[in-house]
């Protein structure tokens, strides 16, 4: 029988202060963790008159307590609103960036929509820059040749990634959709007295300091950044040509393999690609197959000059155009098909995907 005048055990400290009273005479040993920002505490002895119940109360007791109803955005534009969540949609249809970084730019940018789209694409940019530091140097052997033709004008651009899988992403694609646009704009800006045909040549660091173009803010490396930013391969601008061509001349095209861009309808993309320039006495209702044609020729062949009607003809080894078996009918050489179409051949371009060598140049 236990004394009556036996001391009373003196009680561990309670979790909760004494002046509270919330089952104070129930604690013997006492944890705490953390859970969705609440502290919880369990206690290890059921003496008191709850028992087990107050083992449970007092881990949940906190949570099932009224707490103050908290938003994730202290911003006050951004209040569950119509407007903001709208602001919020058309932000993220407009840039394609996540919903949280959407909700970032709009919050460092008070609401404001036009600042928030440039605010994403200066951190996207910082990111894309500092990537693209990491993955220099890793070798780029995949990619794309585009080619674009507007009025008397016609460009080829290549733009190489690591991967075949990258090159069919619709980034990517936007990427040479650019850098086609831009080189266009570049040779449509140059002010030539044309009497004849011109042609000109961009190496990777003169292509990288192009204008975007219209819509597009800074030059072509910055979109590369924000590119290999997006798709985490490294990527580079090779190399670009264009030609212009004033009456009574003509620029016949071909790319292998083409398919056409979904957002710019005269934008051809492929692996191979060739501009034929031609002179012709009269506009020719077939003039556009007989570009296409020859144009398939210089994919196929991989000519390294014209040469002349004169040469004599040579076999599969032969490197002058004019004197190449013809692609689509060996028994004839090229210089046979194209006489009697009145249309006479002065020079071309070719380009491979992924080919070590800068532009081939003909004679």
């Amino acid at each position: 029988m236990a004394d009556p005048n036996a001391e009373a055990e003196s009680e561990p400290d309670s979790v909760f202060p004494r002046e509270i009273g919330l089952f104070a005479d129930s604690y013997s040993e006492k944890s705490r963790f953390y859970f969705c920002g609440h502290v919880l505490s369990i206690t290890q002895n059921f003496g008191c008159s709850l028992g087990v119940a107050a083992r449970v109360w007092d881990s949940w007791g906190p949570l099932l307590t009224p707490q103050p109803w908290r938003t994730f955005h202290s911003d006050p534009w951004l209040a569950a609103s119509s407007s903001s969540k709208e602001l919020l949609m058309k932000l993220r249809r407009k840039t394609g960036y996540s919903f949280v970084n959407c909700k970032k730019a709009l919050e460092a940018c008070g609401g404001d929509l036009k600042e928030a789209e440039s605010w994403l694409h200066k951190q996207a940019q910082k990111e894309g820059w500092s990537k693209a530091v990491k993955l220099h140097g890793r070798k780029t052997k995949e990619g794309l040749i585009g080619l674009l033709q507007e009025g008397n004008a016609a460009v080829l651009v290549e733009v190489n990634c690591e991967t075949d899988f990258v090159s069919r992403n619709s980034k990517f694609q936007q990427l040479v959709q650019q850098v086609a646009i831009g080189t266009l704009l570049h040779c449509q800006s140059l002010k030539d007295q044309l009497s004849t045909y011109s042609k000109g040549f961009l190496n990777s660091s003169e292509l990288s300091e192009l204008q975007a173009g219209p819509n597009r803010e800074g030059s072509l490396k910055d979109q590369l950044a924000l590119a290999i930013g997006n798709l985490g391969e490294n990527m580079t601008l090779k190399r670009a040509a264009w030609v212009k061509v004033p009456s009574g001349f003509y620029v016949g095209s071909y790319v292998h393999g083409a398919m056409h861009s979904p957002s710019l309808n005269n934008l051809v993309l492929g692996k191979y690609g060739a501009l034929v320039v031609c002179e012709t006495s009269e506009q020719k209702a077939n003039l556009e197959d007989i570009g296409r044609r020859l144009g398939q020729h210089v994919v196929g062949m991989a000519p390294l000059s014209v040469g002349s009607l004169d040469d004599e003809p040579g076999g599969e080894a032969e490197t002058k155009m004019l004197s190449q078996p013809y692609l689509l009918d060996p028994s004839i050489t090229l210089g046979q098909y194209v006489q009697p179409q009145g249309v006479s051949v002065v020079d071309f371009v070719r380009f491979e995907c992924g080919e070590g060598e800068e532009a081939t140049e003909a004679e």
